[in-house]
């Protein structure tokens, strides 16, 4: 019996060993936010059981077994001069609208990367193979080559909504006329205006990432990608067939979170993955808090990047005013001390979102609108008042109050006043907190949960050789057959043969007519 035992036991061991794979997950970018969807994704592949090599600038001190952490962080030292700042975003004193600036700030984001010691070490040992890439989308394709560097498929992370930049990767672009740009907060339907202005930017980014963005990606991949080929002794490869040859894309979304566009059959939508099914309980000073506020709780957070501390001391004066008039008690995610607080406010410089939304004494999250804490308000089912400051949180907090469950307040000198009135009307109409949960029932409504989408998608794509079975036919025809433009051109061709052959006609009987 022990030996039948011993046999299973090893048996089992051996599978677990022989399903592992070695995968390589690469989210350079140096924002907590990116890193806590890089580090979910890392989470829920080592709870699978495979090996993962993590480029990250957030290394932790004691890593998990079959953890191999590359550390980037030196790229915070890139966007130290681009910290976002609330004061000097109110003031007019700092834009993110131009995209050539912030191409260029991804373009060296990738260069940094990839010319990063701890990264060129791990390109530079020809033994070192992976069973697939994971790679975060920033505005930038060119990581999309390290796959072919060793020879495995490539899986994208698309950290929002689906958009015409991230699907055009692997299927034609979006139609303009009910799909919106990464950036405009346009809501389907469209009036003619609005439909101009889409089509219009989507044909300007086309344009831009024709003749500058790929451009400048392919000439990164072959001085900066393309020595490692080398070295392995492999001719380098078209960069556009690189780039041509994606798997697969992960997105961070969900038809609660935005709206039903058509996708292709390789792209999957996991938004929430972030988010642990068991949520961790709260510090015992933070539920007591909650448990205690039997008018309910308003948790007030401007997320990860943005500082409340960065506020005007007259905006800061203001919302103290606004809040402690309220008979609810109110939680501010506060990165300093404040002095002479109202008796219901607190202050705490670091929250456990996850565990307040859940909290059934949280009766309405105050919020910036970034990514991640639209998709916990909807997997919580609490409803939302949005301050949106810069990037995608102006188009996930229209979205919202196009779904009916947020009031949107603009980041202005006058918004504790605008705020006290978004409070009253969130807390006394029903209408926003039952909208809440009706989206949060859909969200949660799926087959499965999207950590188990997430392994079951990238095993997929190893297993079957890169899941070709999966891509878009109209990724691989022409632009000329997609568009008809050669039936185009031969119906032109024959019009032309045929008025040319009536002119002739004619002038022959008109010579003839003159002979007679």
């Amino acid at each position: 019996m022990d030996k039948l035992v011993l046999w299973l036991f090893f048996v089992t061991v051996a599978i677990n060993f022989c399903n592992a794979y070695k995968l390589l997950v690469v989210f350079p970018f140096p924002a907590k936010s990116h890193s806590i969807l890089g580090d979910n994704v890392v989470r829920h592949l080592l709870d699978a059981e495979h090996e993962v090599t993590y480029i990250t600038p957030f290394p932790t001190k004691n890593p998990r077994k079959n953890l191999v952490q590359i550390d980037v962080s030196e790229n915070f030292e890139l966007f130290a001069g681009n910290i976002p700042n609330i004061t000097l975003i109110l003031n007019n004193k700092m834009v993110f609208n131009d995209p050539v600036k912030k191409f260029k700030l991804f373009t060296k984001l990738f260069e940094n990367t990839i010319t990063n010691v701890n990264v060129v070490k791990l390109l530079s040992d020809t033994n070192q193979r992976f069973d697939a890439v994971v790679a975060e989308w920033m505005f930038y394709d060119t990581y999309s080559g390290l796959s072919s560097l060793y020879e495995c498929p490539f899986i994208w992370v698309s950290t929002i909504e689906p958009h015409s930049l991230i699907l055009s990767l692997i299927d034609e672009n979006t139609n303009p006329v009910y799909v919106p740009d990464i950036m405009s907060s346009n809501i389907p339907p469209y009036g003619f205006k609005q439909r101009v202005s889409e089509l219009y930017t989507q044909l300007r980014t086309l344009a831009f990432k024709t003749f500058y963005a790929d451009v400048a990606c392919k000439e990164d991949f072959e001085s900066f990608i393309g020595p490692y080929f080398t070295m392995r002794n492999k001719d380098i490869p078209s960069f556009y067939d690189v780039n041509g040859n994606i798997s697969l894309i992960l997105g961070n979304s969900h038809v609660s979170l935005g709206q039903a566009t058509r996708l292709p059959q390789n792209y999957i939508p996991i938004a929430g993955y972030h988010i642990d099914s068991n949520v961790k309980p709260l510090p015992e000073d933070l539920k007591n808090l909650l448990d205690n506020s039997k008018s309910g709780l308003i948790y007030f957070s401007m997320g990860s990047n943005l500082k409340s501390k960065d506020l005007p001391d007259e905006i800061k004066r203001g919302l103290l005013k606004v809040f402690g008039e309220l008979k609810q008690t109110v939680l501010w995610k506060f990165e300093e001390v404040v002095s002479d607080l109202p008796e219901n406010v607190h202050i705490v410089q670091w929250a456990p979102q996850h565990g307040i939304l859940a909290h059934p004494n949280c009766i309405l999250f105050i919020t910036h609108g970034g990514h991640l804490s639209t998709t916990e308000t909807v997997h919580f089912g609490k409803p939302v008042i949005g301050i949106p400051v810069f990037a995608d949180q102006f188009v996930n907090i229209e979205r919202a109050v196009n779904k009916g469950f947020a009031i949107r307040v603009s980041l202005s000198y006058t918004m504790a006043d605008d705020l006290k009135v978004a409070i009253k009307d969130v807390l006394n109409d029903n209408k926003y907190k039952e909208r809440a949960k009706e989206l949060s029932a859909i969200y949660h409504d799926r087959p499965t949960s999207p950590d188990k989408e997430l392994v079951h998608w990238v095993q997929h794509v190893v297993r079957t050789g890169g899941a070709p079975h999966l891509r878009s036919p109209a990724f691989l025809v022409p632009v000329y057959q997609k568009y008809y433009l050669d039936l185009l051109a031969l119906i032109l061709a024959i019009i032309i043969l045929l008025v040319i052959s009536l002119k002739r006609i004619l002038k022959s009987k008109k010579k003839e007519n003159i002979k007679k």
